[in-house]
């Protein structure tokens, strides 16, 4: 078995799925580690051609020898919650402008996709933090 890698930095960017490039955030991010910008580029966007359209975060860790590995988390809650509801963005006072509105079905649909990146321990839990995300957004959610 071959030594370990000595971890150096570990940290996340949220980047457009597919179509990542070597600009700012990823650029700067990854450069002041002695990373290969292209080739985190190339992997991430290839990793990612499925899911064109939403925001995929990648947890990106560094390791001294320069190398890296990165992990892809589903999409922010926000993200799906604008997506459901179809609007642009959540609202600048959501306790008083809603913007939205979205189903039981597509909130527990949302919960399910999100379970794995969720501390809840259970469908109900997740569905909670999700509502309690979309109230925070202006989105109210109808039965």
């Amino acid at each position: 078995m071959p030594p370990k890698k000595k971890l150096v930095k570990t940290f996340t960017l949220q980047l457009p799925a597919g179509q990542a490039t070597p600009a700012p955030p990823v650029g700067p991010a990854l450069g002041q580690h002695g990373v290969n910008i292209m080739e985190f580029v190339k992997q991430y966007n290839a990793s990612t051609e499925s899911m064109r359209g939403d925001i995929v975060p990648a947890q990106i860790s560094v390791f001294e020898d320069r190398s890296f590995q990165f992990i892809l988390k589903t999409p922010p809650a926000a993200q799906l919650l604008i997506k459901a509801a179809g609007v642009q963005k959540g609202s600048g006072t959501p306790q008083s402008a809603k913007v939205g509105a979205i189903s039981k079905e597509q909130l527990r649909e949302i919960a399910q996709k999100k379970m794995a990146d969720l501390n809840a321990n259970d469908i109900e839990a997740a569905e909670k933090i999700i509502s309690g995300t979309a109230r925070s957004m202006g989105i109210t959610i109808k039965d």
